[in-house]
Formats: structure tokens, C-alpha cells, sequence
């Protein structure tokens, strides 16, 4: 079957993304812009450092195409010298301060920076910069001498976004700005933020999630409220305290929240909470739901190298359980079988993506881009996800697994993330995940909460297959999280190898 084809956008603007934080200054100079532990400016005053930056920058000859390595986390330096850079023609390569030396190591060697700023005390960032120039923040931001600034075309390079994903080393997806504006403008056509939203935004800005609210704030003239969502107390206060309407998450965040919200008022003045990253158990769902009782919640399923592919209407999962909502305005999304062909609705298969928000490809890995980046039979450019889902009549997606969730176990195919749900559902548990099969190695389930593992596994039993029960379960006091809040794999398989090699 055909996807429904959601209704088409007005197109962006041409041009660098800078040129939203422009629109937003002429239009509302006095509204307050961003703000962080430290301050607040005004979007003249962010307006004024970015411009302040991008003089800088190219007084130290950042040229058009150049990469600038932001290593700063969630502060107003960031959005401001984001910003600047985009103005000089250069490449934002925003990266967390949580990245460790060998991970780094391989991003500045693959996307060779001119510049890499850090703070002062980043021993990291100074052992690993290479020969690129390290400069701080205040020093890229401080007031120098006007410059000519470039005409930044659609096509040239914004942001070059590192993700791990399947790979063994980070591979950077190639984001220009045509593809980067058109993006930002479809999500808030479907999200639609308002002038007075404050988004409280704690998933890190080197995460392309937290990194699209600089634009969608900018895009909406509302206030971005910067914090991190490793200091859970801070996080909670900063959220009464900005009064935020808007509240982006990914699962472990909204469990923190829903927990943490139960020992004040309630915040009433939570309207929004989107969710990407992984999908929102039940249980997690509901529980935000009833920590803030007058938000909606929107679900929503995105991958770096297209930005998003759908989001939910605003509680659409009440009517549409599991749904993460029907394609972006002005894109397709399809489901295709391993031949290539087009799948009725109901049937899983992969997911891909059609339209103008999908990004260009990997830098400096043609095979790769060659692989997932694709021409479809209608001439445009198609992301070839490797995960997996259906579509129904309406054209909602129903998301089933990343590709390393998707794995057969006793000849039937089967999803981590629905053992992960149907742990999660049984009483008790407060987080689950799954460690699929690999070589030798039966699927290993690891839980929180206070719930013994034969409960939690006699629990999955009444709720799925038998082929579907894992044969372990860990139960742990917590789930480590990757830098962007997803739970860890990497980290609960080296822990159930310590545990089983102390039997």
C-alpha cells in the first residue's frame, strides 16, 4: 500500500539557520531567548554575542566549510557561539563533555576542526584536540573587530552530528543547512510551541534532540531554559522554578521526573512533554500523565540522519495506543520488505524515510552513505533506517525495534523492546532492559525496582510466549545511561560478564 503523504509545509526560508535566530531578534529583541544556572539574555543579546563570535572566528580565519567542535554542554555559551558559527559559513560539531578521550580521539581525526572549544580545565579536550586551535568560550565570545561575513548557501554544511549507532567508532551524519531549517520548520509546524512556552530542555545539546530545541525556541520566539538531567534535585527545581510549559524527555528522564515530582506541588504549568530517543513504556507513560496532570504527551520516533520521521498529535496515543504518529508535514514514510517493496498496513518491516528533511550522508564514509542514503522510484532522497515497524491505514507509525532490538530466538522473531514493555508492566519494576542473544550468549534481561528475578520473569511469562521469557534476569539498584540518556548496553554486557565470571 501507498503512505498517506502528510500535507505539505510552506517551504523554509533559503539560507544559513542562523537566520532563524535573526527573524526571531527582529521580531521579539526584548524576549528573553536563553537562559542557564548562570543567566539569561535576551534574544537581542544572544543575537549580539552570536554576531560577536562569528566576527571572531573569522578573524581566526574560520573560512566557509570549516568544522567548529563545541565541547561545552548545556550552557548560553553554546547556543551563542552555535549560532556565530553558523554566521561565519563554518560547521557546528557539537560533542559532550561526558565523550571520553578515545571516543574523541576518533571524531577530531574524522572531522578534522579548525577549531575545538572546551573550557579552560578539559584536560580531554587539550590531550585530544590534535592540531586543531583550542580556544575557550569567553574567548571565542569576546568583543573584537567587525569582519566580512559569508553568504552561506542551502547546501552547505551546518552540522556535523556524531552518533555511535550500530558502529564501533562515531560516524558523523552530514547535516547542510537546507535539509537542517526544513526539519526544525516541520516539527514545530506539528509540535506547535508558542512565544510563551519556556521548553526546559536537560537532554544535552550535542544530542540532536536537545540541539533542535535551540531552533524550535528560536522559531517560536519562546525561551529556552537550559539544565542537566545529571543533577536530578537542581533539574526538578529549575523546572518549578522557570515555570516550563514545555518539557522534552527520553525514558529515563521521564521516570526520574515522574518520581521526583510526587514530593512538591504539582506543576501545573507543564503543558507539553514530547519523547524520542526510545519509546516510552506504558507504565512510564502513565506515570507521567498522572505526575502532570495538564500536559499532553507526544510521542514521536527520530533518527539523527533525518532529524525526525513522525510525531503523534498531542496525546494521539490515547486513540492510537502505541502510535508515534503519522509522517512530518511535506514528507513520506514507508514500510518496505527486504526486496524493497511496499508493505500493506500492519505488516513490520523497515522503515524509511522520504523527504527533505533527510540528511546528506556520512562524512567521509561514501560506502556507508551509499548503504542507507538512497534515490526512491519518485526521484527523491530516501534514509533507509534499519529499524523496524508498520504503518496502519492512517499512516501512523507503530515502531517495533532498532535494528540490534530485532532478533529470532527459538525460530521466532521477536523485539527487545517488547520484553522490555512487558518487564516494565510487572509490579515493581521500575526500568528494564534487555541484552538480545549474541554467539554463545542466551538474551539476558536486567531490571531496577524492588521485585525478586524470579517475579519479575514468572511476570513476563503471563505476558508473553514462552520462546519471549529471557532465562536470566538481573535485578540492579540502577541502569547506567549513555550521555544521552539512553540505557547503556555496552556497560549492563561487561556487568553481566563480571557477574557471571564471579559464579
Amino acid at each position: 500500500m501507498t503512505p498517506v503523504l502528510s500535507a505539505a509545509s510552506a517551504p523554509p526560508d533559503t539560507g544559513s539557520v542562523a537566520a532563524l535566530l535573526d527573524a526571531a531578534a527582529a521580531a521579539a529583541p526584548d524576549r528573553p531567548a536563553v537562559s542557564d544556572a548562570t543567566g539569561a539574555w535576551t534574544y537581542a543579546e544572544l543575537d549580539a554575542a552570536a554576531t560577536s563570535a562569528a566576527h571572531r572566528l573569522r578573524a581566526a580565519g574560520v573560512e566557509v566549510g570549516d568544522r567548529v567542535l563545541l565541547r561545552l554542554g548545556n550552557t548560553r555559551e553554546f547556543v551563542a557561539l552555535l549560532y556565530g558559527a553558523l554566521r561565519a559559513g563554518a560547521a557546528v560539531v557539537p560533542v559532550n563533555p561526558a565523550m571520553r578521550g578515545y571516543h574523541l580521539s576518533q571524531v577530531v581525526a574524522d572531522a578534522a576542526p579548525r577549531l575545538v572549544v572546551a573550557p579552560a580545565d578539559d584536560q580531554t579536550a587539550a590531550r585530544c584536540a590534535g592540531t586543531a586551535r583550542l580556544a575557550t568560550a569567553d574567548e571565542v565570545l569576546a568583543p573584537t573587530a567587525t569582519t566580512e561575513l559569508p553568504a552561506v548557501s542551502d547546501d552547505d554544511l551546518a552540522l556535523l552530528i556524531y552518533t555511535s549507532g550500530s558502529t564501533s567508532a562515531p560516524k558523523g551524519v552530514v547535516c547542510p543547512h537546507r535539509a537542517v531549517r526544513f526539519a526544525a520548520s516541520a516539527i514545530a509546524a506539528r509540535l506547535g510551541y508558542r512565544a510563551d512556552d519556556t521548553i526546559l530542555t536537560a537532554p544535552p545539546l550535542s544530542f540532536d534532540y536537545g540541539l533542535y530545541q535551540v531552533l524550535l525556541a528560536a522559531l517560536a520566539h519562546a525561551e529556552l531554559r537550559l539544565a542537566d538531567a545529571a543533577d536530578p534535585v537542581a533539574l526538578m527545581a529549575t523546572l518549578r522554578a522557570s515555570r516550563a510549559t514545555v518539557v522534552p524527555v527520553v525514558p529515563s528522564l521521564a521516570d526520574m521526573l515522574t518520581r521526583l515530582v510526587r514530593r512538591g506541588a504539582t506543576p501545573a504549568h507543564v503543558r507539553l512533554l514530547t519523547n524520542t530517543g526510545a519509546a516510552l513504556t506504558a507504565p512510564t507513560t502513565a506515570g507521567l500523565r498522572a505526575a502532570f496532570p495538564n500536559a499532553a504527551v507526544v510521542p514521536m520516533y527520530g533518527i539523527t540522519e533525518c532529524k525526525r520521521v513522525t510525531i503523534c498529535e498531542p496525546d494521539g496515543d490515547l486513540a492510537k495506543p502505541g502510535s508515534v504518529g503519522p509522517a512530518l508535514p511535506g514528507t513520506r514514510v514507508l514500510v518496505l520488505d527486504e526486496h524493497g517493496a511496499e508493505l500493506p498496513a500492519g505488516q513490520v518491516g523497515e522503515i524509511v524515510a522520504e523527504g527533505p528533511h533527510v540528511m546528506a550522508g556520512y562524512w567521509n564514509a561514501p560506502e556507508l552513505t551509499a548503504a542507507r542514503f538512497r534515490t526512491g522510484p519518485t526521484g527523491r532522497r530516501r534514509l533507509h533506517t534499519g529499524d523496524h515497524g508498520s504503518l496502519d491505514a492512517e499512516g501512523h507509525l507503530y515502531f517495533a525495534g532498532r535494528r540490534d532490538d530485532q532478533f529470532k530466538r527459538h525460530g521466532t522473531r521477536m523485539s527487545a523492546i517488547e520484553i522490555e514493555a512487558a518487564a516494565a508492566d510487572v509490579p515493581g519494576v521500575t526500568a528494564a532492559a534487555l541484552l538480545p542473544p549474541d554467539g554463545d550468549r542466551d538474551m539476558v534481561l536486567v531490571v531496577t525496582g524492588a521485585t525478586a528475578a524470579e517475579v519479575v520473569l514468572a511476570g513476563v511469562a503471563d505476558r508473553l510466549e514462552q520462546a519471549k521469557v529471557p532465562p536470566v534476569c538481573l535485578v540492579r539498584d540502577t541502569l547506567p545511561l549513555t550521555p544521552n540518556g539512553k540505557f547503556d548496553k555496552k556497560a549492563l554486557l561487561a556487568d553481566w560478564e563480571d557477574a557471571s565470571a564471579h559464579r
